[in-house]
């Protein structure tokens, strides 16, 4: 399933949610005008931006942001977003944006006053802090009398995080502290389950590696990563698979093997219950 939709949180400043749970590639366009400044937040996947009519194209990975402004001439966003892709764009003007940090600009490098006519594009980490709130922005549920103030709050809590500056952080009062940590050991599960694919351990097994009791691990990946550890897992593993078949190099028993499963007919169900078809029939569909 794609969805996609975009708040209006102020005159010139719109947030947009991006999911693409298909298993397809899918493209985003959206026009832009000129003097407008993006941010784009990529939860989990892999996305391409295309530019000049696709004579360059600029890959970004999952857990990453790009900052894109370019005073000289519109960008166009037109993202190629792979399977199972989340991502979160904010689009602001750079007069709405500059007010913002009016007495703070100067240490912000492309909104001092050397810099300010100058293109500036740059890729940096999605911080565990940062990713909270992008969790929180791609899967609240609220009430529509309060969802336009949710989303404004979001926002510019995520762009705070984004430019603060680190050195002045006080970790002894900093609200976002406890979960950053939290944020930082559930990453930390991710990579452990992923890792350990063909033999997973348990959550209890899981919840004393990271150093969270089971509870706070339950919710804390339902959170970030919107499912459980073992849905996550599972998808993980069919996209893997995938993959392998699509590479040409594995039969379907190997690849099966390969992400854990001991006989060949429990992961062809495994695979028709996220596909929708079996891997010898999605095999002869890449022939065709």
């Amino acid at each position: 399933m794609r969805t996609q939709d975009f708040e209006i949180i102020e005159e010139d400043f719109i947030c947009m949610r991006y999911k693409n749970d298909t298993d397809t590639m899918q493209v985003m366009q959206r026009d832009t005008t000129n003097g407008v400044m993006q941010f784009h937040f990529l939860l989990k996947g892999e996305g391409t931006f295309i530019f000049n009519e696709g004579t360059y194209r600029l890959g970004i990975k999952e857990e990453n942001g790009l900052t894109l402004y370019n005073p000289q001439r519109t960008l166009p966003i037109h993202l190629e977003v792979q399977p199972n892709t989340w991502l979160i764009s904010i689009i602001i003007s750079i007069k709405k944006f500059h007010s913002l940090f009016s007495t703070e600009a100067e240490f912000i490098p492309f909104l001092n006053k050397e810099n300010i006519d100058r293109k500036h594009y740059a890729q940096h980490p999605i911080t565990p802090s940062m990713s909270v709130v992008l969790y929180q922005i791609m899967n609240f549920n609220l009430h529509s009398s309060v969802k336009g103030l949710y989303y404004k709050a979001k926002v510019y809590e995520l762009l705070s995080l984004l430019f603060n500056k680190p050195e002045d952080t006080d970790d002894e009062s900093c609200p976002f502290k406890t979960d950053e940590e939290e944020t930082m050991r559930i990453q930390q599960a991710k990579d452990i389950l992923i890792r350990n694919m063909i033999e997973p351990p348990t959550l209890q097994e899981l919840a004393d590696e990271v150093g969270i009791n089971i509870k706070k691990l339950k919710q804390g990946f339902k959170q970030v990563y919107g499912d459980t550890a073992y849905g996550f897992l599972f998808d993980y593993k069919m996209e893997y698979a995938r993959k392998l078949l699509d590479s040409g190099t594995y039969n379907v028993n190997e690849v099966g093997s390969k992400i854990g499963y001991s006989t060949a007919s429990h992961f062809i169900a495994a695979f028709k219950k996220k596909f929708g078809t079996t891997p010898k029939k999605y095999l002869m569909s890449l022939s065709n």
